[in-house]
Parts: C-alpha cells; structure tokens; sequence
C-alpha cells in the first residue's frame, strides 16, 4: 500500500463527497497531466485559439478552471438552438454589453442588435462609440453601437472599444447545430486575422483537426489538446491524492484492479473511490488511518457506478434509433446495431465507414440498394440528434477526419457487458437471430 504522508494534526476535515465527488470546483484531488495541462498552459500565450477535446468526464472542464484564473476569462455555455449570431451576441453579454434588438435590418434582412455598456465602468469619457444615451445617474450613463449580429467585424470593434483582453471560452461546443459549428469555424479565422481576441473552444469529440475540418484556413491558427488520454500513473496519483486527503489507504491490489477496470475514464475512477469509502463508513477525513479495498469486487463496484446511467443509456438505445423522424431506410436505428453487438475493443476502437457500410448493408433490409450518401448523411447528424433527444453528454460521435464512428462515453462500453444485448436489440426493433454475446477483455 501507498499513502502520501500529512501530519495529522495539520490534515483539514474532508467530506468524502468533496474529494471524490463530482463538484463544481476543481477536484482536490486534482492531478496535472503533463501532456495536458502543461501543453494547455504553455500554449495561452501563442495568440492562437485552443481546442480541448475528448470524451465526456475525462476532466476537460476542470483543465480549464485548475489552469485559469475566473477574471482570466469570460465564460460562455453553448446551446443546441444557437446560431453564429446568439454566439455573437452571448459573448457581447459576457463581456459586459447589453444588447437588444434594434428596428433596423442588416443586408441580409435580419434585424440589428444594440450593444450597450455603462461608461462609467470604464472611466469618465470612455468612447465606445455609436449613439449616446446619458441618464441623470453616472452609473447608467451608456453608449450604444449598432451591430450587425453576423458581422465578425462589429463583434471584434465593439470588444475592442472596452478594451477586452480576456480568453473566450466557449463550453459544450458539440451542441451546437452543425451549421452552426461550421458558420463559427469560418468566423474564427477573422477573430485570428482581424484582432488579438483568442477563444478556447471545448467539446466532446475525439477528432484532433474537428475545426480544421469546417475551415482548412485555421491551420496554424488552432492547437489542439486531446484532454482524453489518462496514463496508469496518473489515475494512481488521484486515488492516491484523495486517500491521503481521507486518510484512508487502498490496497495495491483494489488500486491496479480499478485502474485496469476503469477503461482510462477518471470519472469512473473517482466515482468507485467514493462509493467504496461510503460503504467503508468512511464520509469524512477519518480521525485515524483506515484500509480500504482489501477482497473488494472491483468489477462489480464499477458495474454499480456505471449503473447509475442506466436511465440515460437505455433513452440512448431507444430515443436514437428512432432517428429524427420515421424514414423508411431507418439509418439511425441501424447505426446502432454494430454498436450494441460489438466486443469491448471494437466498441473503444471505433468503427470505420466502412465496416458500417458492410456491417449494416449484411443486415438492412433493403441490403445492397443502400446510399452510401444516406449513412453519410445519417452520420455527420450524430451528435445532433442525441442533443435533440437530450442525450447529454454524448454518447456516440463521428469523425470527419477518419471517417470513424466513436463512443466518447466510456462508461457505456462497460454498461453493455452487464446487460443482455438481446434485450436491447428488440428495445431498438433490430433483429437478435444468431446473436453472439459479445465478450468484455481487458488484456
């Protein structure tokens, strides 16, 4: 067993909860992975944008807060409605503008927006331009710009005339419509070109070059971080930071088993932690030193974390399936049948384009006559149609790049050896003749 030395006396008092729980601050248990977190830090000052990517839960958000300060940056959350313009006019909100739409219209028909901000904010005789409005109170003296909401341009101006410095953080960007991605990924090229503003961009996907894809222009202008990857000894450093807080140890044992169990998923990881110290009757820093894990069923205590989304998986199985909208080729419900009969190493491989192509032409019913451009199609709506069915996070995504259909939650994959695939099969209407049950490996 290992345990990082505390003087007792010094030690705080701990909630279970708060070390190994999901909390809305950075864990305390927080462990630095050079290839992340320092690549992250090192590259804020290059005057170039950020991605971080990677599957759901695996710490993206927490990069964020552990390596930035909350004055650092502006916060903004994407939603599955937006267009370029509610990003626009969000990021205007953030950063301290009040908009409102404006009577007039743009070239293109749509209404203007009018972005005001309290002068007084910024000093006596601030010039932020556009009309002036002055009220008897100092703090409500204001001066407005009238935008065009598409126009990167008026964005970048209004931005500059308060001075903004900030990094833009743009959070959950694989909610956003697909035309919506695409319309922003041109946009980010001029915020490069036309000013200093840079923008962190995070999202749940496992495609390096995601908005390279939308705009070949941004190369060189984009890093990316794939905030995915977990090393065998940085999952040991977070149970091992969050024993010490406990003053708990795990046995050698329990602690290569989970790691082994975990499929690399540091959620998992804290989440069994946390359980196997409740049922320990351990709920806060103890008093004295207490062993932890010793004869525990470690693929059973992941199974029980992993169940806890059972809710969410079987809408997943079902919502999915049933596409957008009844169709008579019915792509969506068979985009899942290679995903609910796969092994575990297909499932956290991917699937190429072309063994679902081949996989579901040997098993649709109209066989050969299958589109390619339909699973294209079908594809490329992936993410979309699980945030219109309020799947979130994500479970499956696809990669333009590589042509490759991805499970970017990890937890499902271990779901699916506790479950009877025939069950989900029929849930899903798909056919469960000569079905082999799918083994999971872990070598």
């Amino acid at each position: 067993m290992q345990s990082l030395e505390i003087n007792n006396s010094t030690r705080p008092d701990l909630t279970t909860d708060a070390v190994y729980g999901i909390t809305r601050d950075v864990p305390l248990n927080y462990t630095t992975r050079p290839n992340v977190d320092e690549k992250f830090v090192d590259n804020l000052t290059r005057q170039k944008h950020i991605v971080v990517y990677g599957s759901s839960k695996q710490g993206k958000t927490c990069l964020r807060k552990h390596c930035l300060n909350e004055n650092d940056y502006i916060h903004v959350q994407c939603s599955n409605k937006w267009t370029l313009e509610d990003i626009h006019a969000n990021v205007l909100k953030r950063a301290g503008f009040r908009v409102e739409q404006s009577e007039k219209k743009t070239t293109s028909g749509k209404n203007k927006i009018m972005a005001s901000i309290g002068a007084s904010i910024f000093g006596v005789g601030s010039k932020v331009g556009g009309e002036k409005e002055q009220s008897t109170t100092d703090e409500k003296t204001t001066r407005a710009l009238e935008l065009d909401p598409v126009d990167v341009n008026d964005v970048i101006a209004a931005l500059e005339s308060i001075n903004f410095t900030r990094y833009i953080v743009l959070e959950d960007f694989h909610y956003l419509p697909l035309e919506t991605q695409k319309d922003f990924a041109v946009a980010l090229k001029a915020f490069h070109e036309a000013s200093k503003l840079c923008f962190i961009v995070i999202g749940v996907w496992l495609e390096e070059n995601r908005l390279l894809v939308y705009n070949g222009d941004l190369t060189g202008r984009v890093i990316a971080i794939n905030a995915d990857t977990w090393t065998e000894p940085e999952l040991k450093s977070v149970i091992l930071k969050g024993a010490d807080l406990l003053n708990v140890q795990f046995t050698d044992d329990f602690m290569h088993q989970l790691i082994h169990e975990c499929f690399n998923n540091v959620y998992i990881v804290q989440e069994t932690c946390r359980q196997v110290c409740l049922k320990g009757g351990v709920t806060h820093t103890s008093p004295q030193p207490v062993s932890l894990g010793a004869g525990s069923d470690v693929r059973a205590a992941v199974a029980s974390v992993v169940a806890q989304q059972t809710g969410r998986y079987m809408s997943f199985v079902t919502q999915f399936s049933a596409g957008f909208q009844t169709t008579s080729l019915e792509m969506y419900k068979w985009l899942v049948y290679p995903v609910l009969t796969a092994t575990a190493e297909q499932l956290e491989q991917g699937f190429s384009y072309r063994e679902l192509r081949e996989g579901i032409q040997a098993r649709h019913p109209s066989g050969g006559q299958l589109n390619p451009g339909n699973l294209t199609q079908a594809l490329q709506s992936v993410a979309s149609l699980q945030v219109k069915k309020d799947i979130t996070p994500i479970i499956l995504d696809y990669d333009q790049t590589n042509l490759r259909l991805n499970i970017v939650d990890r937890g499902f994959i271990i779901w699916l050896n506790h479950q009877n695939r025939g069950d989900l099969l029929a849930a899903a209407d798909l056919p469960t003749d000569n079905l082999v049950k799918p083994s999971l490996k872990f070598d």
